[in-house]
């Protein structure tokens, strides 16, 4: 299906940044995954559980587009999405498997046709891989049969395409994935800090790399058989000077080990660009997770569900059975009458906000307009924040096996107290 839209503008990828930090670099054996998600300002992010799930025999799953052949079995997941589409920005599945997306431009602009979104196989990734790389192929195998493509915004006035790179990441390694069209290259990362961005950071060392994508490259005249093969360079725009990875500087400078709370900094901090705040896009939503590497502890993800994590706390989630569904995080729901599914499509937009986002804009007004009681709201809202770290602190170091009824309502819990300090 074709997307109709009106006459497209380029469109520039938000500054937008994903981390993951290994052993020994992280502190305590933990490996440290973060990412802030920059989307339009006014764009309402959610936080939603979904089940595993068993399904019938040739059955279809609806994506934000397109709908493509479900699999017999999915994983369950959490993740933290625009609300008006079907994927994720960034999430996690029961199995500690950790996925983040950025938009990225390249000298091929991603299709304006309907396929699937980066954020769709952002989701469908985590649904399917029990490790980082079942979850890397799964990708990989979805680009190859449907492509990518569509409009990322909820926007009717423009069509705003890109390609997608990836961080995947389980408890024992990462692989950043980068795409254009159906093409790709990836990169093992067991030790040390990675940042990925909105700009291709590959050069000459992949892994992996899709069977034709050599070809494809001196067919279309980049490249040649005389020239060593730097993918960065190949595929990136003439004007893009790939400065933004500059970010990992964020995490090198640690001449410590890195912890939960220095990755809830990095990401907290304005003044580097990592957390976003500008006319056009704002730093809408933010994860954190610890996955701890061996033994039995459980993998603990923390989620803002607000915008500016400079202004929000991380609350923690951690998959356990009969976990607790959160409607305070999750927007509004308008079945086929939402103007996301309709075609054409985005002629309205709805108010996709939660009540927790709602209780949040009358605190961000509260830290904006009055210095003293803004300065104590942030304390108040730092200080639960610190509760609930010390708690997680105190599930990682214990030799006890975790009383999965203990945090059932963990994430329930935080958001209502949230809610409640802010009333």
């Amino acid at each position: 299906m074709e997307f109709c839209c009106f006459p497209m503008r380029m469109s520039v990828a938000p500054p937008s940044y994903c981390f993951v930090a290994f052993p020994p670099r992280a502190k305590d054996g933990l490996v440290v995954f973060g990412k802030n998600s920059a989307r339009p300002r006014d764009e309402v992010q959610e936080v939603v559980y979904i089940a595993a799930a068993d399904h019938e025999p040739d059955s279809k799953v609806e994506c934000t587009y397109i709908a493509i052949d479900q699999v017999p079995r999915t994983h369950a997941i959490v993740i933290s999405r625009p609300a008006w589409l079907w994927g994720a920005e960034m999430g996690a599945n029961e199995h500690g498997v950790c996925i983040a997306n950025e938009a990225i431009n390249t000298r091929e602009p991603a299709p304006e046709s309907e396929a699937l979104l980066g954020m769709d196989l952002v989701r469908l990734g985590l649904e399917r891989g029990a490790t980082a790389k079942e979850a890397f192929e799964v990708i990989v195998s979805l680009l190859e049969e449907h492509g990518q493509g569509g409009n990322y915004y909820e926007d009717g006035d423009s069509c705003h395409t890109f390609q997608s790179s990836y961080l995947i990441v389980d408890r024992e390694e990462a692989w950043v994935l980068e795409t254009i069209g159906k093409y790709w290259a990836a990169e093992k990362i067991t030790e040390g800090v990675r940042c990925v961005c909105n700009q291709l950071s590959l050069t000459t060392k992949m892994d992996a790399e899709h069977a034709e994508l050599r070809n494809y490259a001196e067919g279309q005249g980049w490249w040649t058989t005389d020239q060593e093969f730097n993918f960065s360079e190949v595929f990136s725009q003439a004007d893009d000077h790939r400065g933004c990875c500059s970010a990992k500087d964020s995490l090198e400078k640690h001449e410590e080990s890195i912890t939960v709370e220095t990755m809830m900094n990095i990401l907290r901090d304005k003044a580097s660009g990592i957390c976003v705040d500008s006319d056009s896009f704002l730093t809408t939503a933010s994860i954190v997770c610890v996955l701890p590497q061996g033994g039995s502890s459980p993998c603990i993800h923390y989620f803002t569900g607000t915008p500016d994590p400079s202004r929000s706390i991380f609350k923690p989630f951690i998959f356990v059975d009969d976990v607790k569904h959160v409607p305070k995080v999750q927007s509004p729901c308008f079945g086929e009458e939402d103007p996301a599914k309709k075609e054409p499509r985005f002629l309205e937009k709805p108010d996709r906000r939660h009540e927790l986002y709602k209780a949040h804009e009358w605190a961000r007004a509260v830290i904006e307009n009055d210095q003293d009681q803004g300065h104590k709201l942030m304390k108040t809202m730092l200080d639960l924040e610190k509760q609930g770290l010390e708690a997680m602190e105190s599930i990682l170091s214990s030799t006890d096996p975790l009383d999965p009824t203990e945090v059932a309502d963990l994430f329930y819990d935080c958001v209502d107290t949230e809610i409640k300090f802010f009333k």
